[in-house]
């Protein structure tokens, strides 16, 4: 009793003291969005909620949000799962490159391939120019609402073909094999049978693609439409001020949005039951025949082909020299990369030191935490669970906005200027807002332990908090690891709560270099050699994060 009674309080006060550090980085900032929007002179009012409802651009935002959030979904669908059952069920050379390939999409960050598109689809991109030439039309792929569309569907719909492979890699095939011997083939098999029981993956890809859409800020402003929430958000920010309500309200619906996607999915799986017998070693993919080998990768590059043109574009764009009204570059040079790593190379250094911190508070914080969401007795952990995961279905332009108007007249002891003014708010903001990544990845590592290397341990004469220094964390360092690595990566290409929260242009990382590169023509090959450099962090923090992930056992971008 003495022992346990020594160990409880300790524990207590560690459990309040991150509930104060997440509430303050965290949950404070989003519930003073919420009372700027619903609370007006100390009592609830749903006044500028009406009011929203009675703008017809921020209708028309709202209905163009929810459009490309659903469409996204569905197109993003129709590539994801053939790719999920051609890579998982059917056994063929090339297999394996097929699902790398399927995963390169994600490497490039959305606004990033918001650029290349442009220069490939564009009215006046490659694809058109040869359509002009050959055949005396064109095509408005990237035109308004349908360009920002289709390149989220293309970057996202790797989200619902990993998660719904992971699914069906998990079914047991006796299942399939009993309505086959009842009559079920094709189409129909895969209507009643798989696409059922992988639900679960599915909706969990769904989920994904549809809260990161309406969070993509980048994309829109890549493509100048601003018919949306998030951009709307933006625009009322950086125009009228933080004194605008609307914005405020904005954000509310953002976030009421992603509830009520995150209700939909459970709603939906609650309707059903996936559970299966244990199934004993994998069951081997059906060979196809020659013809069958041929019609399999016909079908992978149509599907998978278009997702993979902004690769090439970057590419292209970064060492073009002069590339207007030409299918390709006719000029090439390699300056635009003596312009990022020489003349303002601020950009790459800003992104590694602030992604780096980041990522380092984010293990620590996420090493502690799943400990003592697993292993910890205290009270309150169920609430530093939600707290922690929290910002998986928050925007970050709605955590932006809340830290602009928290933090924007908190002076940093010391530096004499407001948080919002140095570059630790950015630090910060992005270790919040990746936090869930290090806490998942530490409570799986953790589930992995048996406890017994820990009694084990304490039996020896070794205390709580020795056991865990010495012999726990090493062991879930592994899993630790890949999510610090996801947290790097995409604490390095965010943009969405960035773009509010830079408050020097030198101090911008590499992801605002980018965008403000953008904005000129002449500033348009910079830009693309920065998103190289984009792509290259992100495929080694990627490949990173995946073989380690592999090591553990898990599975990298499953939701």
């Amino acid at each position: 009793m003495h022992v346990q009674a020594r160990w409880i309080d300790p524990e207590r006060g560690l459990v309040a003291g991150l509930l104060l550090l997440l509430g303050a980085g965290i949950l404070y900032p989003l519930l003073q969005v919420l009372s700027v929007a619903l609370v007006e002179d100390g009592w609830p009012t749903a006044r500028p909620l009406l009011a929203f409802f009675g703008r017809p651009l921020f209708v028309e935002a709202l209905v163009n949000t929810l459009l490309s959030g659903v469409l996204a979904v569905v197109f993003g669908s129709l590539i994801g799962v053939p790719l999920a059952l051609l890579t998982v069920r059917y056994a063929f050379p090339g297999r394996a490159v097929l699902g790398t390939l399927a995963v390169l999409p994600l490497v490039i960050p959305p606004f990033v391939g918001a650029v290349a598109f442009q220069q490939i689809l564009g009215r006046s991109g490659t694809v058109n120019l040869l359509l002009l030439e050959r055949f005396g039309f064109t095509v408005p792929f990237m035109e308004g609402l349908t360009g920002v569309i289709l390149v989220q569907t293309l970057h996202y719909f790797p989200f619902i073909m990993l998660n719904t492979a992971a699914s069906l890699a998990a079914l047991d095939r006796s299942l399939e094999e009993a309505a086959q011997n009842l009559g079920s083939t094709g189409f129909r098999l895969f209507r009643r049978v798989l696409l059922p029981l992988a639900l679960p993956g599915y909706a969990a890809g769904a989920l994904l693609t549809f809260i990161r859409v309406i969070d993509d800020l980048g994309t829109p402003l890549m493509l100048n439409y601003t018919k949306l929430l998030a951009p709307q958000a933006y625009v009322r920010v950086t125009t009228v001020g933080l004194t605008d309500v609307d914005g405020y309200v904005i954000c509310v619906i953002l976030v009421a949005l992603s509830l009520l996607a995150l209700w939909a999915s459970k709603r939906a799986l609650s309707r059903g039951e996936f559970a299966q017998q244990p199934r004993v070693g994998e069951a081997p993919a059906v060979r196809l025949s020659a013809r069958g080998r041929a019609a399999a990768w016909a079908v992978a590059v149509v599907l998978l082909g278009p997702a993979l043109l902004p690769h090439v574009g970057i590419v292209l764009l970064s060492v073009s020299k002069l590339w207007s009204l030409s299918p390709l570059p006719t000029v090439y040079t390699a300056a635009h990369y003596d312009e990022i790593l020489f003349r303002a190379p601020h950009f790459i250094w800003n992104t590694l030191r602030y992604a780096l911190l980041a990522a380092g508070i984010d293990v620590a914080l996420g090493a502690v935490i799943g400990w003592l969401l697993l292993r910890g007795r205290a009270r309150g952990r169920q609430w530093l669970d939600l707290i922690a995961t929290m910002p998986l279905a928050i925007p970050g332009v709605v955590i932006a906005v809340g830290y602009l108007r928290v933090f924007h007249g908190w002076t940093v002891p010391g530096l004499g200027e407001p948080l919002t003014s140095t570059w630790l708010i950015l630090v910060i903001v992005y270790a919040m807002r990746r936090l869930p990544y290090t806490v998942r990845g530490a409570y799986a590592a953790l589930q992995q332990l048996p406890v017994d290397l820990e009694e084990a341990g304490q039996n020896l004469g070794a205390n709580r908090a020795r056991t865990f220094v010495k012999i726990t964390l090493p062991l879930m360092a592994r899993g630790l690891l890949a999510g610090g690595l996801l947290a790097f990566i995409s604490s390095a290409v965010d943009l969405s709560a960035t773009i509010l929260l830079v408050p020097r242009v030198e101090l911008g990382p590499l992801s605002y270099g980018i965008y403000l590169y953008m904005q000129s023509a002449v500033g348009r090959g910079p830009g693309a050699a920065l998103g190289v450099v984009a792509i290259l962090l992100v495929a080694a923090g990627t490949w990173a994060a995946t073989a380690l992930t592999r090591r553990s056992g898990g599975s990298l971008f499953r939701a």
